[in-house]
Order: C-alpha cells, then structure tokens, then sequence
C-alpha cells in the first residue's frame, strides 16, 4: 500500500517571507498612523503618512529580501561549483566522503559505500549538495519568488490599517486601528501557524505581543512629540 505523507518543510521559504511581509505591513503601518493619529493629525494627513508607509516598506521588503536571499543563492552556487570540479578531480575522494556521511548516519561501511556508489551514479552532484552541503530543490533559496511574496504580503498587511481609516470617525481612529490590528495580527499568527504545523497558540501570542508593543510605544512617541496639524 502506498503512504503518502504530507510534510511542511516545503512551504519554508515562501511562508517565512509571506508572515513576515504580512507581520511588518500591519505593524509598521498600524504603528505609523498611531503616531501621526497621536498628534492630533487629520485623517487626510494620517492616510497620506499610510500610503507612503505602505509604498515605501513594500519596496524596501522587497529589496531586502531580494538582495538577503540572492547572497544565499550566490553562496549556495559557488559551493556547487566547488563540488562539481571536486568531483571532475577527484571522485574517489568524493565517494568515501559521501559514504563517511552516511556511516556517520547509521550505515554499515558495506552499505555506506554501496548507498554512495548508486547515488553518485545517478546525480553525484545532487546526492552532495543534498547530503553534504544540505542543499536540496524544497529549501534552495529563490530571490524573487521571496521578494514578489514579501512585497505583497507587506502591502496587503498595510491595506488593512489603512481600511480602518477609511471606514473608522475621526475620533475612534486610534482606538479602531489598535484594536483591529491586533485582531489581524493574531489571526496572522493563527494562519501561519496552521500552515507551516506550529502550536497555534504560541504563534499567535508571538505576533500579538510585538505587535502591540510597536504600536505603544509609536503612539507615545507621537503624543509625546507630536502638535495639532
């Protein structure tokens, strides 16, 4: 009978950048028009300061994600070539370092050198960048799909404060965008960790929690600071 198995370690790279483009679009967002809304600022001036939030951590997001994985991808590379003309060189070598792995896994040395013989005859490559270097296509790292998944998760996270703008009175906005904030941060929190298979709980109260603590103490800075617009 067959088992399938459903694992999550595949979702990684692209969860790790959606929460955290989601996580930061709502929170610095969120956190700006607490500040500017502190002052005592209108809501045109509060939505102005949203949108420019919004613009400006989407690309930023996106940048710094592209420029962060693309040094993965550059360092993962390199290794591969390394490997690749280590192999053309001396696969001899390459053979007992990739059976000394998995004999330190369990193997017998019998089995060991017999695992490597016929995985080095199928893709020498693949089976050291995999076993060796822990490089594998599920956790390679993918600069623009990372920078397209952070940037639109940041501003789709952004949208939502910037909604209860809109909708909220001008004297209930910072009590409607804490509030609502923290609602969507926890259900962030709840979605992710249903994706990638954390405590749902935890996960939850971890964004919650940073979440509302970015939003106080930008609101302070902004009663503290901040004069009539």
């Amino acid at each position: 009978m067959r088992h399938s198995e459903r694992h999550k370690t595949h979702r990684t790279g692209w969860l790790r950048a959606a929460v955290l483009g989601a996580n930061d679009g709502i929170v610095s967002t969120a956190s700006l028009v607490l500040g500017v809304a502190a002052t005592k600022a209108s809501t045109q001036a509060i939505l102005i300061a949203g949108v420019a939030s919004l613009v400006a951590g989407a690309m930023s997001m996106a940048a710094g994600e592209y420029v962060s994985v693309s040094s993965q991808a550059d360092t993962e590379n390199a290794d591969l070539a390394r490997e690749k003309t280590e192999l053309a060189d001396n696969p001899g070598q390459e053979h007992a370092e990739l059976t000394g792995i998995y004999m330190q896994r369990g193997l017998d040395e019998n089995l060991a050198s017999q695992v490597a013989t016929q995985l080095m005859a199928r893709d020498a490559l693949g089976a050291h960048a995999r076993d060796e270097l822990g490089i594998s296509e599920t956790l390679a790292a993918k600069p623009v799909q990372a920078a397209f998944a952070s940037a639109g998760m940041f501003a789709a996270g952004a949208l939502l404060p910037l909604a209860v703008v809109l909708l909220a009175p001008a004297s209930a906005i910072m009590e409607a965008v804490a509030g609502s904030s923290l609602f969507f941060l926890a259900l962030l929190g709840l979605v992710a960790a249903r994706a990638g298979g954390s405590p749902l709980l935890v996960s939850a109260a971890r964004v919650t929690f940073w979440g509302a603590l970015a939003m106080a103490l930008t609101a302070g800075v902004g009663a503290l600071f901040g004069v009539a617009a």
